[in-house]
């Protein structure tokens, strides 16, 4: 999927703003996933109700807080905005793992006029071979949240990597020194809250709860 981007810079959307601009860096942040491409703009009504949805979406596919390992997914935003300050403003609270075109760059237009773009907000979803999964993902995004990206990773044929690539290790320093903590209470919690299974009878949620106990028990030492 790299190839729609041969010859262009894709900067990430960090705080220093790197430059995505070899042939490695855009096969390691785009090649073997699910390819996103947002067209939208800060300043359209309609996107602003989307964007927090689809802010929480890749949130919960790419942040370890959430998931043992990021998702094999990644997000170009196509800036539909009247301005790169309107675009820089949007930008600044999405997520740092987003990838956007410089403003001024042709290749928006030429990517609107490829998918058919005719309205905004618009997701159009891509395999990494570049076949179309969905032309606008919009309302199936907001129906179903994070469980729509593994109907597309199988239609997509991604192939599931169990290791982590440099990539993985952006944004694993941990924000404090409880957030490991709360990641596991969290991972725990989401457990004991799934429905039970039939084989689910025997596992004991008592012995769960002393380990939500002990969690929270450390937060309580390391803040007193």
């Amino acid at each position: 999927m790299a190839t729609l981007f041969t010859g262009k810079i894709l900067i990430r959307n960090n705080s220093d703003g790197d430059e995505v601009d070899t042939e490695q860096e855009l096969s390691l942040r785009l090649d073997n996933r699910v390819l996103l491409l947002y067209f939208g703009a800060g300043e359209c009504p309609q996107c602003q109700t989307f964007a927090p949805i689809l802010k929480d979406f890749f949130v919960k596919l790419t942040d370890e807080f959430y998931v043992n390992r990021a998702s094999q997914i990644a997000l170009v935003y196509i800036s539909q905005d009247q301005t790169k300050e309107q675009q820089d403003s949007f930008l600044r609270d999405m997520p740092r793992k987003w990838l956007f075109l410089p403003f001024q760059d042709e290749l928006k237009r030429d990517l609107g006029r490829m998918f058919a773009v005719d309205h905004i907000p618009m997701v159009v979803v891509l395999k990494p071979s570049g076949e179309v999964v969905t032309r606008d993902a919009v309302e199936e995004i907001g129906r179903l949240g994070p469980a729509c990206f593994w109907n597309w990773q199988e239609a997509s044929e991604v192939i599931d990597r169990n290791f982590l690539t440099a990539e993985d290790f952006d944004d694993l320093a941990p924000r404090s020194l409880t957030d490991p903590i709360r990641r596991l209470k969290y991972k725990i919690e989401k457990g004991i809250l799934r429905s039970p299974t039939a084989q689910d009878d025997n596992i004991s949620i008592i012995e769960l709860g002393h380990t939500i106990n002990w969690t929270d028990d450390l937060m309580v030492s390391h803040n007193s």
